[in-house]
This record gives structure tokens, C-alpha cells and sequence, in this order.
């Protein structure tokens, strides 16, 4: 087997290119800059508008949860299916992208999740979602 008897050359490190884009970020940075200045500088005469305070965000989907005693609760409180429809109805009017996750009780018959479905939905929801647990057994 030969073996190696000279030496390659050591790698070298071209920073060039990365000079190059350092100044080009200083020339920009420096160009942008002095706009900013020259429309601060223009004399006008801007509206004055009151403070009333940021934009709201997009409200989180309601959480409604289907108990195996048969009790429905959305959030944290207890409701009656004709008030939830009602409630969910008011909601919508206000963001019209309202989404609605339902939580059954893994014991409940699945007909009380049906009827809370066909609820949210007679409200005129369209988003839904059905949560469940995923288990770690493989078959």
C-alpha cells in the first residue's frame, strides 16, 4: 500500500463574497435611514384620531364538553342545549370564522355528542372539531 509522502495544502477561506455582503447591508441600511429622515422632515399636517385601543385578535374555538351525566358545559359553565344554541348564534354574529371543539366523556353515547353537534351546527357553525386521545398501544 503507497503511502502519502507530501503534505496537501491547507483549506483556505475565501471572506470575499462575505465582505462584499457586509457592505452591502451597510450601504442599505445607511440608504434606508436617510429616507426615513426626509419624510419625517416634510411638512404635513396628519389627522388626529383618538385612542381606542388595538384591534382585537380572532377569538380561540369554543370548548363545549358533553358530561356522561348528561350535563354540556361551554367553558366553564353549565348550559342548557336551546341556550347554547342561542349563545353559539351571538357568537358568530360577532366573528363569523368561530370555530366550536366538542369534548365527549369516553363513556357518553355517542347520541348526546350528536345532539350537541346538530346544535352547534343549526347555530350556524361551520368549523368542528371532535377531540379525542391518541393511545401508544400498536396493534
Amino acid at each position: 500500500m503507497p503511502l502519502k509522502t507530501q503534505q496537501d495544502d491547507a483549506p483556505v477561506l475565501n471572506l470575499t463574497p462575505m465582505i462584499d455582503i457586509l457592505f452591502l447591508l451597510i450601504i442599505f441600511f445607511m440608504v434606508g435611514s436617510k429616507f426615513t429622515e426626509m419624510e419625517r422632515s416634510v411638512d404635513l399636517d396628519v389627522p388626529q384620531v383618538s385612542d381606542v385601543g388595538a384591534l382585537t385578535s380572532a377569538p380561540e374555538m369554543k370548548v363545549i364538553n358533553v358530561f356522561n351525566d348528561g350535563r354540556v358545559m361551554l367553558g366553564t359553565r353549565e348550559i342548557e342545549l336551546a341556550d347554547l344554541k342561542t349563545e353559539l348564534a351571538a357568537s358568530l354574529a360577532e366573528y363569523q370564522d368561530l370555530g366550536v371543539l366538542v369534548r365527549g366523556d369516553s363513556e357518553v353515547p355517542f347520541q348526546q355528542v350528536a345532539t350537541v353537534l346538530t346544535t352547534v351546527r343549526q347555530a350556524g357553525i361551520a368549523e368542528m372539531a371532535i377531540s379525542v386521545r391518541l393511545t401508544n398501544q400498536r396493534r
